[in-house]
């Protein structure tokens, strides 16, 4: 998987420039025993960084450093029971995810990318947008957004950590951003990208059926137990409860040809995972999606922030190529160890 992502990855940034003349390469690296769990306290005389096989002497970063993370998440058509799973996780993005000394921010996208939370450390905040969400569109503009959310980034004070979670299905549909061009970006910024992946198949499949209240943003939705004595009955607001008839989203044998067609574009969910030491985690139920995230949140601070400098070569051409990373554990050949898939060399 690792090497079939390298190619995919290595055609589309063959034509990348870079101007800078220096290059610090940081690679989160996760290490995990043969039951899964996390295994603690190592140090850089434990671990064994190859560049492009080539053994580089690492420093690791002892500090907490803040994480700037934005979340894009895909509000189509298709992604209606998606939103409706999404009402209560707002705080596991800021508590747990981006942590007590981090920023969220907030972003979605369908036929365009909408702009909802800059950063800011109040999951009040992040709850509320994402609680205001409703189902828009029928494309996936992926690319686009995660151009966005690069940009958001980039503006972003140093020092800090980079992290993009989508919660999106796993293809492109229609952004005019090109591959080359995030990928290069991303690359560039040191980010890492997780991705919390939804099957356009299933999730219509998940749909409940609902009355009229469900169809307002769940930050508006009434409730029967926000009226309560003494306040008398005949003055309550009440939830509309008027039957709407059952929606499951796209379907059809059409909307299923065309899906299994779109099996041939990138996956990009494993290309930016595998490519900058992040994760893909799928779901289907509420408590899959919530468990995803804390599964995130738990790797994200658990992680070794390695770094080190590429040894100079006297190769004129090594501008613009590809350098591949693979991180071993000294003498614990039993350790399951992953990080970024590589970098792209600069002058």
């Amino acid at each position: 998987m690792r090497f079939a992502v390298a190619i995919v990855v290595f055609a589309a940034l063959a034509r990348a420039q870079f101007k800078s003349t220096t290059q610090l390469v940081v690679a989160p690296v996760t290490v995990r025993d043969s039951k899964g769990h996390f295994v603690d306290g190592l140090t850089t005389d434990d671990l064994i960084l190859t560049d492009n096989t080539v053994p580089q002497t690492l420093q690791m970063d002892w500090m907490t450093y803040p994480i700037d993370l934005v979340v894009a998440i895909q509000t189509s058509a298709n992604s209606a029971p998606v939103i409706d799973k999404l009402g209560g996780v707002g705080t596991l993005f800021s508590q747990l995810l981006a942590g007590g000394s981090g920023a969220t921010a907030m972003i979605s996208f369908s036929d365009a990318v909408k702009f909802h939370q800059n950063f800011t450390e109040d999951p009040d905040a992040v709850t509320h947008s994402i609680r205001m969400l409703r189902k828009e569109g029928s494309d996936a503009h992926t690319l686009d957004a995660m151009s966005q959310a690069l940009s958001m980034l980039q503006k972003r004070p140093p020092g800090r950590r980079r992290i993009i979670l989508m919660i999106a299905e796993k293809r492109d549909r229609g952004s005019e951003a090109k591959l080359s061009d995030v990928m290069t970006q991303v690359q560039r910024l040191n980010a890492t990208v997780y991705w919390v992946a939804y099957s356009p198949f299933l999730e219509p499949f998940t749909v409940k059926n609902k009355v009229a209240e469900d169809l307002k943003p769940i930050a508006e939705r009434r409730k029967y137990t926000d009226c309560k004595p003494p306040t008398p009955t005949w003055q309550c607001d009440r939830p509309d409860e008027t039957p709407v008839p059952y929606e499951p989203g796209p379907g059809g044998g059409l909307y299923a040809i065309g899906e299994l067609a779109r099996l041939r574009l990138p996956d990009l969910a494993g290309m930016f995972a595998d490519s900058t030491g992040g994760r893909t985690l799928s779901f289907v139920k509420q408590s899959a999606l919530e468990n995803a995230i804390q599964l995130i949140s738990q790797e994200v601070h658990r992680q070794y922030i390695v770094t080190f400098e590429p040894k100079k070569t006297n190769t004129a051409s090594e501008a613009g190529t590809f350098h591949s990373i693979h991180v071993t554990v000294k003498n614990r050949p039993g350790l399951h160890v992953t990080t970024r898939l590589g970098y792209w060399a600069i002058q």
